[in-house]
């Protein structure tokens, strides 16, 4: 997604709890089943620190959120309340299922007039990875953001978003 079409995605989502869920799917880089690992003891508000479980082999970590994953969270969480366990629950209080993510992100892509093949958690992932790339430039620091173990995995994002590539052409735009 462009950034752009991520602003519209989230200017449809005004349930707190989901935009909280979906701020940290997008900014996080996180897997469908990512956010149900989420819990409330991961959650430093004092530092604003967050230990993201990953899945699929990929590296368990805290990161620092940024402001809009921050207070969104806070927002939720002001909601939800300070009780032991997942962070996003479902209707019955058990870890929201990768299922739900689903069919949340399906709705509000809907809502947000965006096409159906851009309407699935994992093209929140992707964005995230060519986003980062995009703004930092280093591939190692979006290995580390993405939580990938192999930078193979990593690689992928280059080849959408290559900013020493871009620098490169820039330089050699009048090479004769």
């Amino acid at each position: 997604m462009t950034e752009e079409e991520i602003e519209a995605l989230f200017s449809v989502i005004k349930d707190v709890r989901d935009r909280a869920l979906f701020r940290l799917i997008y900014h996080r880089g996180l897997r469908a089943s990512e956010p149900g690992l989420l819990q409330l003891h991961d959650w430093h508000p004092e530092t604003e620190r967050l230990t993201v479980h990953r899945l699929k082999g990929s590296i368990t970590a805290p990161f620092r959120l940024t402001s809009i994953e921050s207070n969104a969270l806070r927002a939720w969480i002001r909601k939800r309340g300070t009780a032991a366990g997942p962070i996003f629950t479902s209707r019955n209080h058990k870890p929201i299922s990768r299922d739900r993510v689903h069919e949340l992100m399906h709705s509000y892509c809907g809502k947000a007039g965006l096409p159906a093949e851009k309407s699935h958690p994992h093209c929140l992932k992707h964005s995230c990875g060519t986003h980062v790339l995009a703004k930092l430039g280093d591939i190692t620091l979006v290995q580390d953001h993405l939580g990938h173990a192999d930078i193979r995995s990593t690689m992928e994002y280059a080849r959408v978003v290559n900013p020493s590539r871009e620098r490169a052409a820039a330089q050699l735009r009048d090479w004769k």
